[in-house]
């Protein structure tokens, strides 16, 4: 019958007809392409009702539709009390969405008290909710680097301890992290073992540095509530005491040593002075016997000197001379022989 009908048309109105099919074609194919027929379906199956003006609008403001819807869909399907105007002002934000919706039901199904208020606060802050919610549920054990103290008896300990920390979702937004919580329980362990006497005290009991530092509230301003410490492992490190000692022994000994040297420099100074005196006395003298002959010869001259009395103090000091060469006391020979000496010895 159809192909009767067809036959009994002209060929221009059966390329009409070719061109409406095709142009029908196509306006499905962008009709399909521009509306999201396929998450109105999907979110109508899922009982979920969502307008098309409404999915139409978010894909004109430039939103991610597909995760969004699929966000209000697990929220419904929960039980969480949401809107899409909701979802679709964090998703403006900057906002990821499925974290927020998935930290909704994981506390809903945990009986947290978590407001979808503070979740997106906590999301729009930098912080990631989801896991805060799954710290919250399951504690989270944070475990230190060997954090160094010394005792009082000067003994070095190396401790590692493990934090059981829990979130605390009302201090997330501008409560400190865990590197906050590693200082302090590094300081928590310091102070412990700097006020013992002796490191066989912490040895022997090293729950002292766990009820010291829970004592001290060291999670007060941050994101965690501190369940329990643990000292996983203390090690015995150098003996810092006696390193100090013999440091400082060693610096009491160059100090020695530099004035000692002060003081033989000074020593050794003096006695070239005392030396360089000496030449200056002995020339002193040689120019005081240059002035006796001529004092002699004046006192000659002006007849206050006899020539007899010039013979006999001759004598005199030629028998004084002899004298002194017979003892060994003639300080001339001696210097001569003083000389003869270290000639012989070059």
């Amino acid at each position: 019958m159809i192909l009767m009908t067809l036959g009994a048309l002209t060929p221009a109105a059966i390329t009409a007809i070719i061109v409406v099919a095709v142009a029908l074609v196509i306006g499905i194919i962008v009709l399909l392409a521009v509306l999201p027929i396929k998450l109105w379906f999907r979110a109508l199956v899922s009982g979920v009702k969502i307008s098309m003006a409404r999915l139409i609008g978010m894909k004109w403001r430039g939103i991610k539709v597909t995760p969004l819807v699929d966000a209000y869909i697990s929220a419904k399907k929960a039980g969480l009390d949401l809107t899409i105007d909701e979802l679709e002002s964090h998703v403006l934000a900057r906002g990821d969405v499925i974290k927020v919706v998935n930290a909704l039901i994981s506390a809903h199904s945990a009986n947290m008290e978590l407001t979808a208020e503070t979740a997106r606060a906590i999301d729009l802050a930098g912080r990631d909710v989801l896991n805060a919610v799954r710290v919250s549920v399951n504690p989270k054990v944070i475990e230190t680097p060997a954090i160094s103290a010394i005792a009082k008896d000067g003994i070095e300990l190396r401790v590692k301890a493990r934090v059981t920390v829990r979130a605390n979702i009302t201090r997330l937004i501008g409560g400190a992290g865990e590197d906050t919580i590693i200082a302090r329980i590094g300081e928590g362990i310091v102070t412990t073992v700097g006020s013992s006497i002796s490191h066989k005290d912490v040895l022997e009991n090293p729950d002292t540095i766990s009820k010291t530092v829970l004592n001290k509230g060291l999670d007060s301003g941050t994101a965690f509530e501190i369940l329990s410490i643990d000292i996983a492992d203390i090690d015995v490190g150098r003996n810092i005491g006696a390193q100090l000692q013999m440091d400082q022994a060693e610096a009491d000994k160059r100090i020695a040593e530099a004035r000692a040297e002060e003081r033989r420099a000074m020593a050794v100074a003096l006695e070239q002075e005392m030396k360089a005196k000496t030449q200056e006395m002995k020339a002193l003298v040689i120019e005081a016997e240059s002035e006796v002959p001529k004092a002699m010869a004046a006192a000659l001259k002006s007849g206050k000197l006899g020539v007899m009395d010039y013979y006999n103090m001759q004598n005199i000091m030629a028998d004084t001379n002899m004298r002194n060469a017979i003892s060994g006391n003639d300080t001339e020979l001696q210097g001569d022989k003083e000389t003869k000496k270290k000639d012989s010895k070059k």
